[in-house]
């Protein structure tokens, strides 16, 4: 079935990308104002490593997720209200959206440092010590980030673990560096990076 595509088809494409980035800036220069230690974790983090070798490899994602500790849970509540963002529980994930309509999914989703998303992962998230500074916010480090993907491991963990190894950030003396359940996920990647 055919559809009309509208005439600013790509600003709109444009655009989305462009919110993400303006929630992300926001999100981050809110904590740092408010002293709150975090680190972008998530697409944006495989992102910002990626682009650091080859930004044609770049892929867009819809939300923000960014690691704090449990301790300044409150900080960053009242660091993010100031900046214009509402915090909200959803399906046991803490997270802020954007006032005064904004959505959840298109929001900052927070995991916390040093703890277990479920408790069957392997490994807990990173600790903050595991970051470093990039040019524009405070980043996961490339191993941190891995790991977290590798627990993880849905379809677009997957996608950007390939995307980390073609952009040369991964290769075969990665596994070494965690336990088995994860060195074996990271192989078959390695196995096949083009999916």
């Amino acid at each position: 079935m055919a559809t009309d595509w509208p005439a600013d088809i790509l600003e709109r494409m444009s655009r989305a990308v462009e919110k993400v980035q303006e929630r992300l800036r926001r999100a981050a220069r809110a904590l740092e104002a408010g002293n709150v230690p975090y680190a972008v974790i998530g697409g944006n983090a495989v992102a910002a490593w990626v682009s650091k070798v080859d930004a044609g490899l770049v892929r867009n994602t819809r939300d923000v997720d960014v690691l704090i500790r449990r301790s300044d849970l409150e900080a960053a509540k009242a660091a993010m209200d100031a900046a214009g963002f509402e915090h909200a529980l959803v399906a046991g994930v803490d997270l802020f959206f954007e006032r005064p309509d904004g959505k959840p999914s298109e929001g900052v989703h927070l995991l916390f440092a040093g703890e277990k998303v479920k408790p069957t992962d392997p490994v807990p998230v990173p600790e903050l010590s595991e970051s470093e500074d990039g040019a524009a916010f405070r980043v996961v480090s490339l191993e941190g980030l891995v790991r977290m993907k590798l627990v993880s491991f849905r379809l677009k963990d997957r996608v950007h673990l390939q995307d980390m190894t073609r952009a040369g950030l991964i290769d075969a003396t990665w596994p070494a560096r965690f336990p088995e359940v994860l060195a074996e996920r990271l192989r078959e990647i390695l196995a096949n990076p083009d999916g």
